[in-house]
This record gives C-alpha cells, sequence and structure tokens, in this order.
C-alpha cells in the first residue's frame, strides 16, 4: 500500500476545494491525508467542512496578530507540528510571503480559476468575460512570492459560452478545479513533480 503524504490546507471561504480533496483521500482517489486545516476567517464554512471529516482545524484570524510575520509563523508552527509534507492553498485569500515560502519551498500549492498567466488575483472569471476570451479555465501551480505566478503544474481549459454569466462560467471552471487538483496532488504524492527553474516537469 502506497505511502499517504500528509497534507495541510489553507482555506478563507466556503471550502468545495477542500471537500474535493477530502473526498478524494476517503475514497483512495489519492494518495493522500488532510492532517489540519487552517483559516483565517472565524466560521468559514471550510471548517465545518472539515469538522465533518473529523480533520484538526485552527483559526488564525490575522487581526490578532502585530504583523504579517507573527500570523505567518503561528500557522507555519501549526502546520510543521502536524508533519505535513505538502500545502494546499484552497480558496485562500491572502498573498503568502517570503518566511512562509523558505518554510516549506516547493511544497505550497494553489489552485486559480484561470489559465494562467492570464487573468491572476480576484475576480477572475469576471476579468476572462470582460476580455471576451472564447476559452477560460483553471490553473494549479507552484507558489511562489508573486500573486498567481508560480510553476504551473496542471491546467483544464473550459469553454467560454455566449450566454455566459461570471457565476455560470464560475461553477463550470469549478467542476474541473476539483478534478485537477486531486491529480495535481497525487503526481505530488508519486514523486512525479520536478520544478526546473519557471517549469514543473511531470515524471
Amino acid at each position: 500500500m502506497p505511502k499517504k503524504i500528509k497534507l495541510g490546507v489553507l482555506a478563507s471561504g466556503s471550502g468545495t476545494n477542500l471537500q474535493a480533496i477530502l473526498e478524494s483521500c476517503a475514497s483512495g482517489r489519492i494518495d493522500a491525508e488532510v492532517k489540519i486545516v487552517i483559516s483565517d476567517v472565524p466560521g468559514a464554512k471550510a471548517l465545518e467542512r472539515a469538522k465533518k471529516f473529523n480533520v484538526p482545524a485552527a483559526i488564525h484570524d490575522r487581526k490578532i496578530y502585530s504583523s504579517k510575520k507573527e500570523y505567518e509563523s503561528a500557522i507555519v508552527k501549526d502546520l510543521k507540528a502536524h508533519e505535513v509534507d505538502l500545502i494546499c492553498l484552497a480558496g485562500y485569500m491572502r498573498i503568502v510571503g517570503k518566511d512562509f515560502l523558505a518554510a516549506f519551498p516547493n511544497r505550497v500549492i494553489n489552485i486559480h480559476p484561470a489559465l494562467l498567466p492570464s487573468f491572476p488575483g480576484l475576480e477572475a472569471q469576471k476579468q476572462a468575460l470582460e476580455y471576451g476570451v472564447k476559452m477560460s479555465g483553471c490553473t494549479v501551480h507552484f507558489i511562489d512570492e508573486m500573486t498567481d505566478h508560480g510553476p504551473i503544474i496542471l491546467q483544464a481549459a473550459v469553454p467560454v459560452l455566449k450566454n455566459d454569466t461570471v457565476e455560470s462560467l464560475q461553477q463550470r471552471i469549478l467542476k474541473e478545479e476539483h478534478r485537477i487538483y486531486s491529480e495535481a496532488i497525487q503526481l505530488y504524492a508519486e514523486g512525479k513533480l520536478r520544478v526546473e527553474g519557471r517549469k514543473v516537469k511531470i515524471l
């Protein structure tokens, strides 16, 4: 039986990608288990999802810390206490700092609802519709110090339909997010990802 890698998941909101990861772990689709869920938002639905799967959860409200450094140091301490191998950002709405990244080099990944490098940042689906693109999608990538910029692991394309709204496009992209995030985690679990400069080589 393959050894399961230990995941730490950071989420700020509803946690649908967290749910997909938890379900993939439970079904054996990925050789991983979520050891801790951390949210910066007290009352985030992601915390409820963690509880339903009996996964430990922690709240780190940025407002109670004197600095970003102190805030991230507390999160790093929690993650290291649970001996996580990989950190997954799942709707985590903060920019990760250099000290955090230094603690987990090439071990922090994110999902973004656009085909990076197009439409980084907030409201990616709205940006895509306003730009008039015919194809959107989502990207799983390693994190670096720039917003939605790190080396790309996987992408999935989603056609933009004539009558799409932000919400309808968002829902179709979300289905692909749930699929490729688990695929990317499994590639990591199998030791098949190698970061080479700005690129990720899949072995």
